[in-house]
């Protein structure tokens, strides 16, 4: 079967997407990279500077698996630009131990066995970290409504729950 020639288009023209320097603070450190305006701060950690300890979990700010600490403040990373973020202090799960010491937070949770697959327990603990520099919490129900927003589907909450409540005591409710 004999078919006629296909046409064929001209040459095709793309323009390389307009990028924008970024400094943040990541971890103590300042790093700049050049990211396209819809690069989130997710996608940035992770893909740019391969800090993977912060995860990717649903993706649309449900979930809480991407929390990080934002000028001290927890945020989801999935939904921030990191454009919107230039010249900001982040601090991921790496950053909250101090050379080979672990966060009094990172600790409690390996004393109460606050985690189970993992998946959700950076950004349980970056999430802790707010919470208790927040100083709103002082009971177990009150953190409990203030970690709403970090899921795990291990469901080990009551240990994330005493684990908060031990590094808040160690800490005299201080990150």
């Amino acid at each position: 079967m004999n078919r006629p020639p296909v046409a064929q288009a001209g040459p095709r023209h793309t323009s390389t997407p307009a990028t924008f320097p970024v400094t943040l603070t990541i971890n103590g450190e300042k790093r700049t990279m050049d990211v396209a305006p819809w690069t989130t701060l997710l996608d940035l950690l992770r893909d740019r500077f391969d800090l993977t300890g912060t995860k990717k979990g649903c993706d649309h700010g449900q979930c809480g698996a991407c929390t990080v600490l934002l000028d001290g403040r927890r945020v989801t990373a999935c939904l921030t630009l990191a454009v919107m973020k230039d010249g900001s202090d982040v601090v991921t799960i790496e950053g909250l131990a101090s050379g080979d010491a672990l966060h009094p937070l990172q600790q409690a949770f390996i004393d109460h066995d606050a985690f189970q697959c993992g998946y959700c327990t950076p950004g349980q603990i970056c999430s802790a970290a707010g919470l208790i520099a927040e100083g709103k919490a002082k009971t177990a129900d009150e953190i409990r409504e203030l970690m709403s927003g970090n899921i795990c589907r291990c469901g080990a909450y009551p240990n994330i729950v005493a684990a908060i409540r031990q590094a808040m005591g160690a800490m005299g409710g201080k990150p």
